[in-house]
């Protein structure tokens, strides 16, 4: 399900007047992003939603109990904004209020961005000419995000977990029908963070064990997160950092999964982690590679999303890392020995599923 990229960017798609006008949007992102934000956070667009015939500003200022000033200056930015109307005297929602108000991706999306995102991004700059997340360090000195996720402020877990898990649990259903497929009996499930994933195959099949491979600090979290649930006892860890090349993977298992973990590597990282995996793999082993490709989605809103994602790889998570297009997966795939058996689109929201066997 390849998106025709060139059919879609090759040719200007605004007007001169709309291309000065997204010129000026671009320029005032960050004030729009929090004017918004502050829209829906003091319940602004709320009101207006269940207003029938809309509100005037003084009965905003009521409800709100913010100051006349500060309901006049939020409902001017959001007018020329495009996020309310106004007429008559009052205010009321627009289509796009709504969407922002009311769409769940987005609000996971503003969380996240509002924060883990806003404050480091200051640097990212810095962390395009050094290749590292330099934006990172407004919340601690480590090398990467997930060395640092069981201590940054709860609010900043809270959104980063908020994202990460709204993105793979709407996928988690079809992908259980598709590795269940052939049951394995065996499962390393490499980066599986704090074992949902583990959870929800244990729970699908009585007969299945899992294996999650991540970090120490990461394998502690999991075993805080399955204590006392449903096949917790067939759930187990392997500690270890899979940036260390030297660094092999266990043997033996039938199905090794790796999902939303790619995307936290370079190519260069990715192709080695695949490698190893080779090593460990049989003629009968399965590799599952679940990712959001952008190139690969149904909507242009989705590339267009996921592609500003990668910016937070580079600022904050890792410094080298994106959201890929498929045919820079398929690359590494190839390079680490593996031969793709398979592409399954338009899982959850969006994401594809590589099956891959040795040669």
């Amino acid at each position: 399900m390849n998106m025709n990229i060139e059919k879609i960017y090759a040719k200007e798609r605004l007007s001169a007047l709309e291309a000065q006008r997204l010129a000026h949007e671009i320029s005032f992102g960050p004030i729009v992003f929090q004017a918004s934000r502050l829209m829906v956070k003091f319940g602004v667009l709320q009101m207006l939603i269940d207003a029938d015939k809309g509100l005037t500003l003084d009965e905003i200022t009521e409800k709100t109990k913010l100051s006349k000033y500060a309901c006049q200056c939020l409902l001017e930015s959001s007018l020329t904004i495009g996020t309310v109307l106004y007429k008559d005297g009052k205010y009321t929602c627009s289509k796009a209020g709504w969407f922002l108000l009311n769409d769940p991706l987005v609000k996971v999306d503003m969380d996240f961005n509002h924060h883990v995102n806003y404050l480091g991004w200051f640097q990212l700059e810095e962390a395009l000419l050094n290749g590292k997340p330099e934006g990172l360090k407004v919340f601690g000195n480590w090398d990467t995000i997930y060395e640092g996720l069981s201590q940054l402020p709860k609010t900043v877990q809270d959104s980063w977990f908020g994202f990460d898990h709204y993105y793979s649990d709407q996928s988690f259903d079809e992908a259980l029908e598709i590795m269940f497929a052939h049951p394995p009996k065996t499962l390393l499930d490499v980066g599986g963070n704090t074992g949902r994933w583990a959870l929800r195959c244990v729970d699908y099949n009585p007969d299945v064990q899992v294996t999650i491979m991540d970090l120490p600090q990461q394998i502690e979290l999991m075993r805080q997160n399955t204590a006392g649930k449903n096949g917790a006892d067939r759930i187990f860890g392997h500690a270890c950092n899979l940036l260390d090349q030297n660094v092999p993977f266990p043997a033996g298992f039938d199905v090794i999964w790796l999902s939303q973990f790619l995307d936290c590597f370079s190519e260069k990282e990715v192709t080695s982690i695949l490698a190893r995996a080779v090593k460990s793999m049989n003629s009968d082993s399965k590799l599952f590679i679940m990712e959001t490709f952008w190139d690969r989605q149904r909507f242009e809103t989705a590339a267009y999303a996921l592609t500003q994602i990668s910016l937070y790889f580079t600022a904050l998570a890792n410094g080298n890392s994106k959201m890929y297009h498929s045919a820079d997966m398929i690359r590494c795939i190839e390079a680490a020995g593996l031969k793709v058996e398979e592409i399954k689109d338009g899982i959850g929201k969006g994401h594809s599923i590589v099956v891959c066997g040795v040669h």
